[in-house]
């Protein structure tokens, strides 16, 4: 039975554009397995705690070992690998703060990051490849080439190599100049931000379309 993991992460609620994404890519992975099983985590709401020092090196102690902060970090590190694990998609909505991925986001892949459970001890490749990685991406400004701020957003550059030692190889689905509907000197953008958000909204509908022959 097919199994879907869905993450949102956005702090902005209903007017998340991030999660509007999420929610379609959800909707259409469901018509497309109507047998299928869906776990849901949001991180926006319930942030995963950071490493620290009295919890973050579980990893690399023997569990008999572990004080009780770390054997309730090594836990929950269990819990989120497996959570990966059970899934054959896993959607993460990704929206851009700051330039850079929410903190919950990068909690998430710290906790990932697990020999043992995610990477093999021996060789450090990675475990939990094999499955369908969807991240819908939204981004308050523009950042393609050719614009002022090309380059800026690190949400999308850093994650491929924050989950790669994992084995997850994430395709982004994008939508940006979310920010020009509610933004007076981004009026004149409105287009183009209706344009990039119909283009995501295709790209989520194709997503398990059968293949034609």
């Amino acid at each position: 039975m097919a199994h879907l993991l869905h993450i949102d992460s956005s702090i902005q609620g209903d007017g998340s554009v991030s999660r509007r994404l999420t929610a379609r890519a959800a909707a259409a992975w469901r018509a497309a397995h109507p047998d299928g099983t869906v776990t849901y985590r949001d991180l926006g709401a319930n942030p995963l705690p950071h490493l620290d020092a009295a919890g973050g090196l579980a990893d690399r102690i023997p569990p008999e070992q572990h004080t009780p902060e770390q054997a309730a970090r090594w836990a929950r590190t269990v819990e989120l690998v497996g959570e990966v694990k059970a899934a054959d998609t896993v959607l993460l909505g990704l929206p851009l703060y700051n330039f850079g991925a929410p903190s919950s986001v990068k909690t998430w892949v710290d906790h990932l990051i697990a020999p043992g459970l995610s990477v093999d001890h021996e060789t450090y490749t990675g475990l939990l490849g094999g499955r369908e990685f969807i991240v819908l991406a939204s981004r308050g400004g523009g950042y393609g080439d050719g614009t002022p701020r090309e380059g800026w957003d690190h949400a999308q550059q850093w994650l491929p190599h924050g989950v790669s030692l994992t084995g997850l190889e994430p395709r982004f689905i994008t939508a940006e100049l979310t920010l020009a509907p509610v933004r007076p000197g981004m009026a004149e953008l409105i287009p183009l931000a209706e344009e990039s958000l119909a283009a995501a909204e295709r790209a989520i509908d194709e997503l398990w379309v059968p293949a034609r022959v």
